[in-house]
């Protein structure tokens, strides 16, 4: 009896364990878009230098003819998705249009970016920091 009572603990610990080797593969991003979650911006970053890695393009379809219009949300995390493959710091200059229907959906929205990756610090983060 004892035994069985266990086994939920030691499972519990073996996936504890397993965490750490998961939680080094996440990238801790310098900014992030507060209205939506992810990286992704219309406008240029100017606080900061960076270097292009390249374009990234989104299609958003809607499911039905009776969906709703996908969100800036949706497209902006759709953006991202395909800049983190190209492992960028963020998107910028990102723009969308309205949903036009396809032979092969009843819509979807086009979206397109501009990946970059950061080759230094904010404007301002130098004075941030303590002096050693």
């Amino acid at each position: 009896m004892k035994a069985l009572k266990l086994v939920p603990l030691a499972m519990i610990l073996a996936i504890g364990a397993a965490q750490p080797s998961i939680a080094k593969d996440k990238k801790d991003y310098v900014v992030v878009n507060e209205e939506v979650g992810v990286p992704v911006f219309p406008h240029d970053i100017t606080d900061r230098p960076y270097e292009v890695v390249g374009e990234v393009k989104a299609g958003v379809r809607k499911a039905t003819i009776f969906s709703k219009e996908a969100s800036q949300k949706k497209i902006y995390k759709e953006l991202w998705e395909r800049a983190e493959k190209l492992k960028a710091d963020a998107v910028i200059k990102a723009t969308y249009g309205d949903s036009h229907v396809t032979a092969l959906s009843w819509g979807k929205t086009n979206a397109t970016g501009v990946a970059i990756r950061f080759t230094g610090p904010a404007a301002g983060a130098a004075a941030d920091k303590p002096a050693n």
